[in-house]
């Protein structure tokens, strides 16, 4: 599926991605360079006529300038976590490039964050506005002095695509502050309710005690997520992420309860009844924790897809049967659409294919949006009272119009359809692999859900390594997975080029 070949492999660029320069290649390295392609792949890109037609690998990664520069952020920044250093000037479209020449298909994304391409021009074009510049010089603390148009900028932006029944926005910084945001409106929402409606004022006894970290004051709530789950590092956050101890060692947590969530057999056609049972067993314990927990939860969130926890799928029949355990036991449900959501999985959001019969209570969102927060429905989600859900930013104008201009990006080039079209066929040359290869490539999943698929390895550190070898940057997650990540401009050339760097990959 894959030929080795020598020489130059970067396209001339395009007038309009002029900004992006083109990386040259010298004689003393060309004898070296590995370029690779895929003998059926329609070579160059629809969206980025500019990027390289395929990967190059010039050096081992990192190579001598990446060392260099590596050993110099180490004196002043944390590098025991870098997976490889980058140059941003160059990186173009589904390639990262580094400081050596190297270009890599990337589809890992910066752990998925990247929605539609290195050095987009729509994107660079929103970036050079005068209304992006008048965002980033005159920050605003938008909880008090929010600019006249922030309403126009969330209408044409965030909320064009809030997910169906929820129109309204709470703005923050991070995936893992939407999530701990939307802990804090629940637990105000329980106890309002509790308390009888937003016109009950607190008590004495509640203000008091809240100061001291004592009960009724800060109540006795908490939030029931899953075993295996992600939803970030902050201290409410980190005590509902499960997914690795490395996360959570040494620091102080809540004592919050944790259900199964269904360990899924696959093929899923040869294990329909046991899996059905999984999810069964697993909506009866977290009924049983919403009943019985001595700190009773105020919502249950969870992930479409566990994605840090080794990306895990559970059917939409469990979805909605969560739903509508939480609707029964007046207790909120938040979907985490941080990694899931903005066209991943071939619907804007990956909650859209579970078909519910009403909406999740909130959903939050990062990543892709290269903004984040959390929509609700409910006006009673809002806080009674002023300062409740407050800080300093309160999110970000900039960011805000970066992900206008990308919703506007993934319109016009109807980028969710292209990304299940391709995920489809992405997964149709998976299943291929897998059964040729037996033992390498396991528990393949994701059918019909875009291009986020994922499958297990039994050398998985050692395959993404490896990968690097033949020019693609890919991730891992949980123990074993192998996961997907490409951007929403990933087409069916770039999977014939990654199937056949993955074929190379087991074979060596």
């Amino acid at each position: 599926m894959a030929t080795l070949r020598h020489g130059a492999a970067l396209r001339s660029l395009s007038s309009t991605s002029r900004h992006v320069p083109r990386i040259p290649m010298t004689s003393s390295l060309r004898t070296s360079t590995r370029q690779f392609s895929a003998s059926s792949a329609r070579l160059g890109s629809t969206f980025f006529p500019n990027e390289p037609e395929v990967p190059v690998v010039k050096t081992e990664i990192p190579g001598p300038a990446s060392k260099e520069h590596i050993a110099k952020l180490t004196q002043v920044f944390d590098t025991r976590s870098l997976n490889m250093l980058a140059d941003y000037n160059k990186s173009v479209g589904n390639y990262i490039i580094d400081p050596d020449g190297n270009a890599l298909l990337d589809v890992y994304a910066q752990i998925a964050s990247i929605p539609v391409g290195y050095n987009n021009p729509a994107l660079r074009k929103a970036a050079e506005s005068p209304e992006m510049v008048t965002a980033l010089i005159n920050r605003p603390a938008l909880g008090n002095f929010p600019s006249h148009d922030w309403a126009d900028i969330l209408e044409t932006g965030i909320l064009k695509v809030a997910p169906k029944g929820l129109n309204q926005v709470f703005t923050g910084m991070a995936g893992s502050d939407a999530n701990e945001t939307a802990f804090k409106a629940a637990f105000m929402w329980r106890r309002q309710r509790d308390r009888g409606g937003p016109g009950v004022e607190f008590t004495e006894e509640e203000l008091e005690s809240s100061m001291l970290n004592q009960s009724p004051g800060a109540s006795e709530l908490s939030i029931l997520s899953f075993k295996s789950a992600f939803h970030g590092r902050l201290f409410g956050t980190l005590s509902t992420t499960r997914s690795k101890p490395i996360h959570k060692l040494d620091i102080p947590a809540f004592d919050w309860p944790h259900a199964t969530f269904p360990q899924l057999k696959y093929p899923l056609e040869e294990h329909a009844a046991e899996n059905a049972q999984a999810e069964a067993d697993s909506l009866a314990e977290v009924e049983h924790l919403i009943l019985n927990y001595h700190v009773p939860p105020a919502a249950v969130i969870v992930e479409p897809v566990q994605s840090e926890g080794g990306d895990n799928h559970a059917s939409p029949a469990f979805f909605r049967g969560l739903r509508a355990l939480t609707r029964k036991h007046g207790v909120l449900l938040i979907v985490d659409e941080v990694q899931t959501g903005v066209g991943a999985t071939g619907r804007f959001w990956a909650h859209d294919h579970w078909d519910l019969p009403e909406p999740p209570d909130m959903v939050t969102f990062s990543k892709k949006a290269q903004t984040a927060g959390y929509y609700y429905g409910d006006p009673s989600l809002r806080p009674n009272k002023p300062y409740r859900q407050f800080n300093t930013w309160m999110g970000d104008p900039a960011r805000a119009l970066l992900f206008r201009a990308i919703v506007d990006e993934i319109q016009a080039r109807d980028l969710v359809a292209n990304t299940a079209r391709v995920g489809d066929y992405l997964f149709t040359g998976l299943e291929d692999l897998a059964r040729r290869y037996p033992g390498q490539i396991e528990n393949l999943r994701g059918r019909g859900q875009g291009t986020f698929i994922a499958f297990d390895s039994p050398a998985r550190d050692a395959f993404l390594r490896k990968a690097k070898t033949f020019g693609v940057n890919i991730g891992g997650s949980g123990e074993r997975a192998v996961r997907l990540r490409p951007m929403l401009v990933f087409e069916k050339h770039h999977a014939d080029i990654l199937l056949a760097a993955l074929e190379k990959v087991v074979k060596s």
